[in-house]
């Protein structure tokens, strides 16, 4: 099996892409298999993010490329700047992840959120799309360059998409 243990910064050659969702691209620890089909482990430092467009290295040098996957999400637009910006407010004060784009907020899916943003005169529209959100004020920043991997631990459990409800 391929070990992704290091981010790397790119152009480089790519060997594989691997399609994941954004709650399995917050993981430090996972299995997951490539577009062809072969199995990797990938391995990062905890609390980091993996970004569509990102390059790993494996254990044999080989490079994979990090696809973020579409997902169920509502876009929120509003006419008035300041209240999208309350929105904003309001679903940080919920804690919501959100994707952050000129005039507009991403967000994953939730009708009772959609209710809320509703009410507050906010157009929602559902589409399939990667999401990116905001790493957030203490999230340290998406840092490039080369940068080693920590080791796993030789009883760590290895998460497999399958394995998600």
């Amino acid at each position: 099996m391929l070990i992704l243990h290091t981010l790397i910064e790119g152009p480089a050659p790519v060997d594989g892409e691997l399609v994941l969702p954004f709650h399995l691209r917050e993981k430090s620890r996972l299995r997951a298999a490539l577009v062809n089909g072969e199995e990797v482990a990938v391995l990062r430092p905890r609390g980091t993010v993996l970004r569509g467009g990102d390059l790993l290295r494996g254990d044999d040098d080989r490079v994979v490329r990090i696809v973020a996957e579409a997902e169920s999400l509502y876009t929120v637009t509003h006419a008035d700047a300041a209240a999208l910006v309350r929105c904003a407010f309001h679903l940080g004060n919920r804690h919501t992840q959100a994707q952050v784009g000129n005039g507009w907020l991403r967000i994953r899916a939730d009708p009772v959120l959609k209710e809320m943003l509703a009410g507050l005169g906010a157009q929602v529209r559902a589409e399939l799309a990667p999401f990116e959100p905001e790493a957030g004020a203490y999230g340290g920043g998406h840092h490039h360059g080369e940068h080693p991997l920590a080791p796993v631990p030789v009883r760590q459990k290895i998460h497999r998409p399958s394995d998600l409800p």
